[in-house]
């Protein structure tokens, strides 16, 4: 099992409460970001495109549980930037684990070996590492030849020493299907408890703006490849609904305030994508929000092709325990998790002679009127 039955109850009798409350906006998962700069460009992240005075700064301990205890979320996400360069992050997760949160550091993992020291293992910490794919598509999205390896003598040694390790792999247009569900059995070769997956989207300060996943139809299409006839083995530390709705099985409205970021400018408004302002407190980023200006049926264009975690991984576990239905649906999407597809396969099949990633990069470019990737010799 991904989750300990430990961390599924905690968050179960959580939610419960909040509806029994009447409490409509309740976070799910703090995303705090104690700093922004990071030993990575990808071109996909605009964290570090911050001006150096801002690269420079870090939220104290302190900042990062004052936002825990006003947020209230049961499990705390440490992104960044790399967290792991925060001087003080050993400080961080010891206070967040004290107050039994259960808290997910996300990390590129090319510290993890030279930190692991710091930590305890903890059910309540996890380490979330970054890994865009295989090894090749990993180290072109993240720019730098390398990282794959390095990251994964990471993972081996977290593993070896006992920490719960997942991993969190961003998809955006061109990934290669089969690539990906053979990167989910080199995952589950390593000993991963379970993997994160998510389509990439618009990220207004990231470098490269053409490679994210622009519309809904050929999101659902690539999941849909990626997660029928799926391998038993393959271990998802995520909602089966919110899968089912990247393969295009559900519609789910957005819940923008389900996971949100605190950082060194505040509490981000209206959630870890868009910024439109900062507020002071989270009650008063609850209370000021115009929350109908966001999701697909506001019909604000920023949101109109978007599938992305942090917005609808709440949606779907809000599902789970709304109704007997959606804790009957979630049952059934653990229980038979093949998805049986034959369209789907004879699309992989497809896929398979076409060129992905890097090489998909050359593909159309000449020189002197001759191409330099031939189709036929990339298949």
């Amino acid at each position: 099992m991904a989750v300990p039955i430990s961390q599924m109850w905690t968050v179960a009798s959580y939610v419960i409460k909040q509806r029994l409350k009447g409490n409509k906006h309740y976070p799910l998962v703090l995303m705090l970001e104690p700093l922004f700069r990071c030993n990575l460009s990808c071109a996909g992240c605009g964290k570090i495109q911050y001006p150096p005075h801002i690269l420079k700064q870090n939220l104290t301990p302190e900042q990062c549980f004052q936002a825990a205890d006003e947020c209230g979320a049961p499990m705390v996400s440490i992104p960044g930037g790399e967290p792991l360069l925060h001087p003080q992050i050993k400080e961080i997760v010891e206070g967040l684990v004290a107050r039994k949160k259960y808290v997910y550091m996300c990390t590129n993992a090319l510290l993890l070996e030279k930190k692991l020291d710091l930590f305890t293992p903890s059910k309540y910490l996890t380490f979330s590492v970054h890994m865009d794919g295989q090894e090749e598509h990993h180290d072109f999205a993240v720019c730098r030849e390398g990282t794959y390896e390095k990251a994964m003598v990471g993972i081996r040694m977290a593993v070896e020493r006992g920490f719960r390790v997942t991993t969190n792999t961003t998809l955006f247009d061109g990934a290669d299907p089969n690539s990906v569900r053979q990167f989910f059995d080199e995952m589950m070769d390593v000993g991963v408890e379970g993997m994160m997956v998510s389509p990439g989207y618009a990220y207004p300060k990231a470098p490269d703006q053409q490679s994210f996943l622009r519309e809904r139809k050929k999101t659902t299409e690539l999941f849909e490849m990626i997660f029928s006839n799926r391998k038993k083995r393959w271990q998802f530390n995520q909602s089966p609904l919110y899968l089912e709705f990247l393969m295009g099985k559900r519609d789910y409205e957005c819940i923008p305030w389900g996971m949100p970021t605190y950082n060194l400018f505040g509490w981000q408004k209206p959630c870890y994508l868009l910024q439109d302002g900062y507020a002071d407190t989270f009650q008063e980023m609850i209370d000021e929000t115009d929350w109908s200006n966001y999701g697909r049926a506001s019909g604000n264009p920023s949101c109109q092709q978007c599938m992305v975690h942090c917005g609808y991984e709440s949606s779907a576990v809000n599902h789970t325990f709304s109704s007997f239905g959606g804790f009957w649906a979630t049952a059934k999407a653990t229980l038979f998790n093949k998805y049986a597809n034959p369209s789907a396969k004879r699309k992989l099949d497809e896929e398979a002679k076409k060129p992905h990633g890097p090489l998909a990069q050359l593909q159309g470019v000449t020189i002197d009127g001759k191409p330099v990737l031939e189709t036929s010799d990339a298949a």
